[in-house]
């Protein structure tokens, strides 16, 4: 990687260019060996600051660092560069792992059929050609008048019937034995109920006159 130097009011060593040349070459294994850098190196008081800038072909990353010293200002300035690279090369492989479908987020143009141009007729004002209006054919969906009746599926069962007399604590605990929801019995009187389980998962009794 190209890399530029410059310094306003502070003196730079070469261990410090070669400390910088050596971290530009690791960002440029990530932008791409094209990239640019130009480094600043400049005192603000009692600070040291060095100023980043790398262009790649796609990419612009400028980073900066402030310390008591060159190399430490140079250290920082180097990680948040170096942190920006990576973001960008996670980002490019996101794109690139992505479906061909997921790319097209917009949808293809919708052709419609040409319709022919109505060859000119013989109208009846005053003699003059007049031009047939075009037709287009329009699709019409027709709906059914009503809905179909779908007839229930009627089965018998004698399951739901007692046999024996019962009491009413008798046919609750025979109906939740046979996990049904229905059960037709007599009580010891010969009087006739029916219990069943409503919506809501009560239990109802229903007296038969």
């Amino acid at each position: 990687m190209e890399v530029e130097f410059t310094a306003r009011q502070v003196n730079v060593p070469k261990a410090l260019r070669a400390q910088a040349e050596e971290a530009m070459e690791r960002i440029a294994r990530i932008l791409g060996k094209t990239a640019r850098a130009s480094i600043i190196f400049r005192a603000q008081r009692h600070l040291h600051i060095a100023e980043l800038t790398v262009k790649a072909r796609t990419q612009t990353i400028v980073a900066a660092g402030k310390a008591d010293n060159l190399e430490a200002a140079l250290r920082e300035a180097i990680d948040h560069a170096e942190l920006q690279a990576l973001r960008y090369r996670d980002r490019q492989y996101e794109r690139k792992r992505l479906p061909k479908e997921e790319k097209l987020l917009t949808a293809p143009p919708v052709t419609r059929a040409k319709t022919r141009a109505a060859e000119p007729e013989e109208g009846a004002n005053n003699g003059k050609p007049t031009r047939a209006k075009a037709r287009t054919a329009i699709a019409v969906h027709s709906f059914p008048a009503r809905e179909a009746v779908v007839e229930p599926h009627i089965l018998s069962s004698a399951e739901a019937i007692a046999l024996r007399p019962m009491t009413i604590e008798e046919a609750v605990k025979d109906t939740e034995f046979r996990d049904r929801d229905l059960l037709v019995f007599r009580n010891q009187a010969g009087d006739l109920y029916v219990l069943h389980r409503r919506r809501d998962g009560q239990m109802e009794l229903v007296e038969i006159p």
